[in-house]
């Protein structure tokens, strides 16, 4: 055999060899890892005071087999949580956070999986005389103006991002004896609120979960700056824990199919009358 064949022949054998573990390498690397049977959850107080987790999250568990520790904070904490990865997975209501998040290398994505509105709540006899009206700024202006309590949340989360926002758009710099930061969830806000029959700013699913206790009424509700949408963020994980990212990746998963979105539906419809959350994943 000619010496120039030889040569060849030898020249294939070796990329042939090579090739070979090449693949087994990246098939290694790729073959999937299997999800880790618990994940921590961090998600607002609005999700969890609502009901909407104990409703839903049995499904999530009976299908996948991975138990969700639930930890409910606002949405500033739960971002804090992430990025210190004691939560593998975030449902949050801070759109432009949520982003900057993922932006900043903390999640790799973040996935639309619902909405619905905030409104202002108040004492039914409403003192600043906003009941009606459709222009939260305005609505905050005649708050501030007539020196009526205000509970703020205080606490970084989703709702207090959109009060801050809020009073922006009015103009006000929101401070005074009528002014008091809680530091608190949704629901210990609005008891506060009923109390001391001040006026608050509230996810409407919270406010109509604990109603039936509280001396507080919707008083403005529509403007297109009270809309409330949630987002879920699986986080970022390192090599020796991809067991946790998978299991964030199948709540993800689950979160955004449309049974689940299903689910989401169809909460509240019976217990109040009406839906609560409506499933935008994926629009």
């Amino acid at each position: 055999m000619p010496v120039r064949h030889i040569v060849f022949l030898a020249l294939a054998l070796i990329l042939a060899i090579s090739l070979a573990g090449c693949s087994q390498s990246g098939g290694e690397k790729t073959r999937q890892v299997k999800p880790a049977k618990e994940l921590v959850l961090a998600t607002t107080t609005s999700t969890y005071d609502s009901g909407l987790l104990d409703a839903i999250l049995p499904d999530f568990e009976a299908k996948t087999g991975i138990k969700v520790d639930v930890v409910a904070v606002g949405t500033g904490q739960a971002l804090k949580l992430g990025e210190a990865k004691d939560a593998v997975v975030l449902l949050v209501h801070a759109k432009s956070r949520e982003e900057k998040f993922v932006a900043e290398g903390y999640a790799p994505f973040r996935k639309d999986v619902m909405y619905n509105d905030f409104v202002i709540v108040g004492p039914p006899d409403d003192p600043a005389g906003i009941r009606g009206m459709t222009d939260a700024a305005a609505a905050f202006k005649k708050i501030a103006d007539a020196w009526a309590p205000f509970i703020s949340r205080g606490d970084e989360s989703g709702t207090h991002i959109k009060e801050l926002g809020i009073w922006e758009k009015a103009g006000v710099k929101p401070e005074g004896d009528w002014y008091l930061s809680a530091g608190q969830g949704m629901g210990a806000v609005l008891t506060m609120a009923s109390e001391l029959r001040a006026y608050t700013l509230s996810d409407r699913a919270t406010y109509l979960s604990r109603r039936d206790g509280l001396d507080l009424d919707i008083l403005v509700e529509g403007d297109p700056i009270l809309f409330n949408q949630y987002g879920v963020l699986p986080i970022a994980q390192d090599e020796a824990h991809q067991d946790k990212f998978a299991a964030a990746m199948a709540f993800v998963d689950w979160i955004t199919n449309p049974e689940t979105q299903a689910l989401i539906a169809e909460f509240g419809k019976d217990k109040y009358g009406q839906q609560l959350f409506y499933p935008n994943a994926g629009k």
